[in-house]
């Protein structure tokens, strides 16, 4: 199949929705799929207001267009709410163009978290965007049905995966972490106001918090917390050896819809603390971590659990299984639809 996916979020950003693209693409492309990929750098672009990682392309729904009929798709995946989203979307709704979207953030409350903006103003928003899409590809059971109580009923379960032969419990601690006080409690992630860090840093358990990652926000955390260890971004190799040299891994965030990081440590065998919301909350089980809407409470009991138990949780999450999701959620697109065939109306093969 010709699959093109459109996003506003790709490289050389770092983040969950960028990860989860690229390993669906090389699992798809492995599987015999052509892939395209729609993304920023083909356009002019301004970096977003305090995200400048992301870039803001300068692409209307034309100029999108051109790029679709280029590589004649058979299915579109629009993976964001951004710019080039909304142009794709407008091209596909013109061409009655059948696509997939997904909802990879609680947007709202992310908008909230940086504007003084209502989430109920948000919704009206997230309605506006998804609603035309034949399925919303969502990580959770519980996001399916939050998203269900906003009118879009059209979800369809697309998990993560791990890289188990990089993530995996027997990986020498990183060099870092050697002479730390203990119990070591890790957090991997953007830096930034949204990932909600600061309720971490205020927990009162003893030993050394760790801070992986970058952002806008970690000089003032550094500033602020001093006697906790950041140790900037690390990838590859020095990030799993951080994760299987923790004791705990903590996930402070309140509007995640997943966690890939939360996956990635209990592949490593590192027990998750986190609050009891969407994302850690449909994930955590059989042992390997602990809810609780004290983040220093959830700490300790997860200090408690078995990692083997967490390893054997983590087991459970990779890339084939989940990029068979992505295609499952595409098998209303008929073999022959084509933006060329599009202009005479897709043939819906299942709702």
């Amino acid at each position: 199949m010709r699959i093109l996916i459109v996003s506003d979020a790709w490289e050389p950003q770092v983040n969950g929705v960028v990860r989860t693209l690229q390993a669906t693409i090389a699992e798809l492309r492995r599987e015999g799929h052509e892939v395209g990929v729609i993304s920023p750098d083909l356009f002019r672009s301004i970096p977003c207001p305090s995200y400048p990682e992301i870039r803001l392309a300068f692409a209307g729904w034309r100029k999108v267009g051109r790029h679709i009929r280029a590589f004649a798709p058979q299915a579109i995946h629009i993976s964001t709410e951004g710019p080039l989203g909304m142009a794709a979307r407008r091209w596909c709704l013109r061409n009655r163009f059948p696509f997939t979207t997904a909802y990879h953030t609680r947007f709202p409350d992310y908008v909230a978290a940086r504007l003084p903006l209502s989430p109920a103003f948000v919704w009206r928003f997230i309605r506006w965007f998804h609603r035309p899409a034949r399925h919303i590809m969502v990580a959770t059971r519980s996001l399916a049905r939050e998203l269900a109580d906003e009118g879009l009923g059209q979800t369809m379960l697309w998990e993560r995966g791990v890289d188990h032969d990089l993530f995996r419990p027997d990986r020498a601690p990183h060099p870092a972490l050697v002479g730390l006080a203990r119990p070591i409690q890790l957090y991997v992630g953007r830096v930034a106001v949204e990932k909600n860090i600061e309720a971490f840093l205020d927990t009162d358990r003893p030993g050394t918090k760790v801070i992986v990652g970058d952002g806008p926000a970690l000089a003032e955390l550094q500033s602020r917390y001093p006697g906790a260890a950041f140790l900037g971004k690390q990838t590859g190799e020095a990030l799993a050896s951080v994760y299987s040299g923790a004791d705990v891994f903590v996930f402070p965030s309140r509007t995640d819809t997943f966690g890939l990081v939360i996956i990635e440590a209990l592949s490593a065998g590192t027990p998750v603390a986190a609050y009891p919301v969407p994302g850690p909350g449909d994930i955590l089980r059989d042992g390997a971590g602990a809810l609780d809407e004290d983040l220093g409470k959830a700490i300790a009991a997860a200090l408690g659990c078995d990692r083997s138990d967490a390893a054997a949780l983590g087991a459970r999450y990779n890339w084939p299984a989940c990029t068979a999701q992505f295609l499952t959620a595409l098998t209303f697109i008929p073999a022959d639809a084509t933006p060329q065939s599009a202009a005479r109306g897709p043939t819906v093969l299942s709702a």
